[in-house]
């Protein structure tokens, strides 16, 4: 893994039974599985698997700690963003509202880490690799690959000004939900990257949307392996297809496809 500036780079899974849930997306989503090989010395029977779509790592999966589930964790998705100096943006997230959770921190071999929420407590991670060279990339669309970054949150406005602030994102357009309040799409460089929203009855959180071929065959593999289908399917703007899901050890996610 490497930095690339303010970008999402790296989806990782916690969850409570991995191997469950390695079965469930390699069959729902198409994603190969290997063993990372990094061990940590505190903890050496655990393992990190890698996510790859085709020959391409795109994110990991790994156990939640036991403390971390009796404090209250459940299985979820985090996101990943580049930086080039993990301790000065964590510096960076207090100052501007947000928290450090924890690290900063070492990755043995692979980089540099910390844990933070944004002012109203979504979580993501700040990374930055050991090497410069940039990872692979595939192009847009390819099945496996995030397609879209959203973020439900309980102040859209503020939420937006902080990543603004922090990683340069810019405003795109914002669509008119009516009662639901606006939907702000954002832009990471020059491409449109995902989309926020205010919604007071959920915690604020980060979703990601994978993407897939046909979203009513994708639906069809969530729900025969054990999942289940929240929303959709659904057309959005722009004429793809998506469902919210939720994967069978509670971890939501979700799927996007150019076709129904």
């Amino acid at each position: 893994m490497t930095e690339l500036k303010g970008k999402f780079i790296w989806y990782e899974l916690g969850t409570t039974d991995t191997a469950a849930a390695e079965a469930f997306y390699k069959k729902v989503v198409g994603w190969g599985a290997q063993d990372s090989g990094v061990k940590d010395e505190a903890a050496p029977d655990k393992t990190y698997t890698i996510w790859s779509a085709g020959e391409v790592p795109i994110g990991g999966l790994m156990a939640l700690p036991a403390e971390a589930c009796a404090a209250g964790a459940r299985p979820g998705w985090i996101g990943y963003i580049g930086v080039k100096d993990v301790d000065g943006f964590a510096e960076q997230v207090k100052r501007a509202g947000g928290a450090v959770v924890f690290g900063p921190a070492d990755i043995p071999t692979v980089g540099r880490f910390a844990i933070v929420t944004d002012p109203q407590g979504a979580r993501f991670t700040l990374f930055k690799g050991l090497s410069d060279q940039e990872m692979p990339t595939l192009p847009p669309g390819t099945p496996g690959t995030t397609g879209w970054h959203e973020l439900v949150t309980s102040n859209w406005q503020g939420a937006f000004d902080f990543y603004s602030g922090l990683f340069g994102w810019v405003k795109g357009e914002g669509m008119d939900m009516g009662a639901m309040g606006t939907y702000q799409i954002f832009h990471i460089g020059d491409m449109p990257a995902g989309g926020m929203m205010t919604m007071a009855d959920r915690p604020p959180s980060w979703g990601f949307y994978v993407n897939t071929d046909a979203i009513d065959a994708a639906a069809a593999r969530v729900r025969d392996g054990g999942g289940q289908v929240v929303n959709g399917p659904m057309e959005v703007p722009g004429g793809s297809w998506i469902i919210n899901c939720i994967d069978p050890q509670g971890a939501a996610f979700a799927l996007v496809a150019p076709k129904r």
